[in-house]
């Protein structure tokens, strides 16, 4: 009963609920900023970034620092360089402290609820929540594929997620298999076989291009081209979504081969000490790593209609068919950089858009939703207040929520 009264008690009540604080959250809060709304962003690390410094330690982006910025604050250094992950993490950490996002730490989203014409979230800590509208910026990249046979592999074999894999000396000496065959297998799978005797397990086909082209980055080029940022629905869209690719000539198979990595066709089954591959043959190893992609977790929405059979979010173009429910930094939302950091910014901003005219919506009884925003609040919310009351004197964005016209 206590705890019932002390969620009470500490109960909070905004326009707009923001789930995540990474770069999907952070690229939507720094619209939402500008709009005057009552919001907040909702995330369970003790730290904005976490979830990059979480990743691989070798971890270096794809793309150039130019390609790498969120909307409103680029980054430092060469803009034709690559940054490692801890650079983008403390990225992320200066964003929100330089536009004074309102973030919530150590407080996740722990279920979400719909009440007639709200939502009521309860956090980790056991706070309610109450919102005319909910962001789900979680991201694209959520949680590491396991295939359910997997509970089949032998007891002694070590089993590791791709996204909580950081160095080769989490894995035991001897004979690592690593599944997937996209960026993130490939680079674990260079970097193990300084130390270890490594098989890649590969689906299918995958096109790696170069890094640089003419003296530029690929992305620029594919960017010129009109490519990255092509609607899903257009032609060069379509085509771009066909023809998945990602930059790394050292990454591609003969490249590995030469690094002394095995390539091996897609892994089936478990099958007593070893694993099956789709050609009939099969091998022993003494680890797995889990790289073949990556699912939703989205057990946390108690909301009908939210998710598919297999659990995964349902939206299209970052809106719910739950009224009131939107999504920023889903993989291709709208175009191929949508959960990119130099694509995300645009989406967010439109998403932001469709969220202002869902609270401002006319009502059939008159102007009833035009007042859950509230009065319009006048300065940036600042991110210290607990309450996420609004204060004068954080840095005013220049740019403001105009549907996809943002550019990094």
């Amino acid at each position: 009963m206590s705890h019932a009264r002390d969620a009470r008690r500490d109960a909070l009540s905004l326009d707009v609920l923001v789930v995540g604080a990474g770069q999907a959250g952070l690229s939507t809060g720094y619209f939402l900023q500008q709009s005057g709304v009552r919001f907040r962003l909702f995330d369970a690390a003790d730290r904005i970034g976490a979830s990059w410094r979480r990743r691989c330690d070798s971890l270096v982006l794809f793309s150039p620092r130019s390609y790498s910025a969120l909307p409103g604050l680029g980054m430092k250094g060469d803009p034709d360089g690559y940054a490692g992950k801890d650079e983008i993490a403390n990225y992320l950490e200066h964003y929100a402290d330089r536009f004074g996002l309102p973030v919530a730490l150590h407080e996740g989203i722990a279920s979400l609820e719909r009440r007639s014409d709200h939502f009521i979230g309860r956090t980790t800590g056991g706070r309610l929540v109450t919102s005319q509208a909910v962001i789900v910026a979680t991201g694209a990249f959520q949680r590491s594929v396991v295939p359910p046979w997997a509970a089949h592999v032998a007891s002694g074999v070590a089993q590791l997620r791709g996204d909580a894999y950081r160095n080769p000396q989490q894995l035991p000496r001897g004979r690592v298999l690593v599944v997937g065959g996209g960026g993130s297998g490939r680079q674990i799978a260079l970097e193990l076989a300084r130390s270890h005797q490594v098989s890649l397990s590969v689906g299918g086909r995958i096109t790696i291009t170069p890094q640089r082209a003419l003296g530029r980055d690929v992305m620029v080029w594919f960017d010129r081209l009109g490519f990255l940022r092509a609607d899903k629905a257009t032609a060069k869209g379509r085509f771009a979504r066909a023809h998945e690719s990602f930059p790394g000539p050292h990454l591609r198979d003969g490249a590995l081969r030469r690094r002394g990595v095995r390539i091996r066709p897609r892994t089936t089954s478990a099958a007593g000490d070893g694993l099956e591959f789709a050609d009939g043959s099969r091998a022993e190893f003494d680890a797995v790593i889990w790289a073949g992609g990556y699912e939703d977790d989205a057990g946390w929405l108690r909301v009908p209609g939210t998710t598919d059979v297999n659990g995964n979010h349902v939206e299209d173009r970052g809106v719910s068919p739950v009224p009131g429910l939107f999504y920023v930094g889903r993989s291709w939302q709208t175009s191929r950089a949508s959960a990119l950091l130099c694509g995300v910014g645009a989406d967010a901003a439109g998403i932001v858009a469709r969220v202002m005219a869902w609270l401002y919506r006319e009502s059939d009884s008159g102007d009833r939703c035009r007042s859950t925003a509230g009065a319009r609040n006048r300065g940036a919310p600042t991110r210290t207040n607990p309450e996420g009351a609004h204060s004068a004197g954080s840095p005013q964005p220049r740019q403001t929520v105009a549907g996809r016209a943002w550019r990094p």
